[in-house]
Parts: C-alpha cells; sequence; structure tokens
C-alpha cells in the first residue's frame, strides 16, 4: 500500500497537472489544425467552384456575343456603295436618319454622348463612318424607352443619341449602311445592333476618334 507521504506528494501533483495541461493543449492544437486545414480546403474549393462559375459565364457571355456578331438582325435595312466625300454644303440624303454617304469634315461627339437636341445629320453621318451607332427618336416614342436607350448610349463608347423629329417611326437605330426600327427599348434585337455595329466590320475608318468633334 502506498504511503500517505508518496499520495500527497505535492512535486508529483503538480508534475501530473501540467502533464494534463500539455495534453489538452496539444489537443486543442491538433483541433485547430484540423479546423484550419478544412477552412482552407473549403476557401480552395470555394474559389474552384467561383472562378468556374465565372469563366462558365465569361463562356457564356463570349459565344452569346460571337453569335450576335455573326448572325443576321432579324428586319434591318442595308444600303451598299455609299459615297464618303467631305463637303462643307448640306446633304440630301435618300433615308432618314441617314446612314451614310457625303458628310462635313467634322464628326458629331459619339463618345457615349446623349445629345437631348437635333444634331446636324452631316456630323452624325461622320461619326457613323468611324464605326458609331446612332439611336434616334421622335416625340411619339415612350419616355420609358427613350431613358432605357439613354442609359444604354451613355455607357458604350461610340455611340451616340439625337432626336430626329421628322423620322417616320419613334425609335430607330443606325449605324454605317445599316438601320433597324424597333418597338421597344427591350427589344433583342437592340443589344444585338449594339454587340455587332459597334466599331463593327461595316465601319469604313475603323479605331477613328469619336471624341473631339462637335459636341452640340
Amino acid at each position: 500500500m502506498p504511503s500517505a507521504k508518496k499520495q500527497n506528494n505535492p512535486a508529483a501533483t503538480r508534475r501530473a497537472k501540467l502533464e494534463d495541461a500539455r495534453r489538452k493543449e496539444r489537443a486543442r492544437e491538433r483541433r485547430n489544425r484540423v479546423i484550419t486545414i478544412a477552412a482552407a480546403v473549403a476557401v480552395v474549393a470555394g474559389l474552384v467552384a467561383g472562378g468556374g462559375y465565372l469563366m462558365s459565364a465569361t463562356d457564356k457571355k463570349d459565344k452569346a456575343d460571337e453569335q450576335a456578331r455573326t448572325s443576321p438582325v432579324t428586319g434591318e435595312k442595308s444600303w451598299d456603295d455609299l459615297t464618303q466625300d467631305h463637303v462643307g454644303t448640306p446633304v440630301d440624303y435618300p433615308m432618314n436618319p441617314p446612314v451614310g454617304g457625303d458628310h462635313d469634315p467634322v464628326w458629331m461627339n459619339c463618345d457615349a454622348d446623349v445629345h437631348t437636341e437635333a444634331i446636324p445629320n452631316e456630323n452624325a453621318v461622320h461619326s457613323l463612318e468611324h464605326g458609331a451607332v446612332w439611336v434616334t427618336y421622335n416625340d411619339k416614342a415612350k419616355a420609358a424607352d427613350v431613358d432605357a436607350l439613354s442609359e444604354r448610349v451613355g455607357r458604350t463608347p461610340y455611340s451616340l443619341m439625337s432626336p430626329v423629329a421628322d423620322q417616320k417611326e419613334p425609335l430607330m437605330l443606325s449605324a454605317w449602311g445599316k438601320q433597324l426600327t424597333v418597338k421597344s427599348a427591350t427589344d433583342a434585337r437592340v443589344a444585338q445592333l449594339f454587340t455587332k455595329y459597334v466599331q463593327g466590320p461595316q465601319t469604313p475608318e475603323l479605331g477613328a476618334a469619336c471624341s473631339g468633334g462637335v459636341a452640340e
């Protein structure tokens, strides 16, 4: 039978408590390592999944843009063999709004410019020559459509917008040699026309400036 002195040995008791504390500390460290590793794995998995989602979304957008660029815009009108001379006199265009032909030597600003007043056709046509899309409307256009198209133009370099009081339809979109009439700003062809013709293959002077021209 152990002696009372051995049972009540303070040094042995302290050693036992210290060893127990060390065991608990080692157990906590192991748990923390497991938690840290698990969290890191979860973060990496999340990044991989998120990256995969972003890549998938990007791929889908690229495919949609490519389809928009290569598919014809349903209902658009086209004109070929348009002249491109610079003139200092008014031009009698065969279409309204005009989509090409002789034009003023200075372009209309078309770096996401929304003009609230009518602009000269001759300057606007020069903008089309530089690869801009020109959105026009008359007083029959709905305010919501005008606002939505203004917002789109306002975030799109190489585009401009202005009222054309005597155009036949409320909402029209023009590029060099191309024109489309839509009933609403939500028409899917609006987005397609922007994708296809902003600095598109129809542009006679690709990369030419859309700022530094006529402001109003």
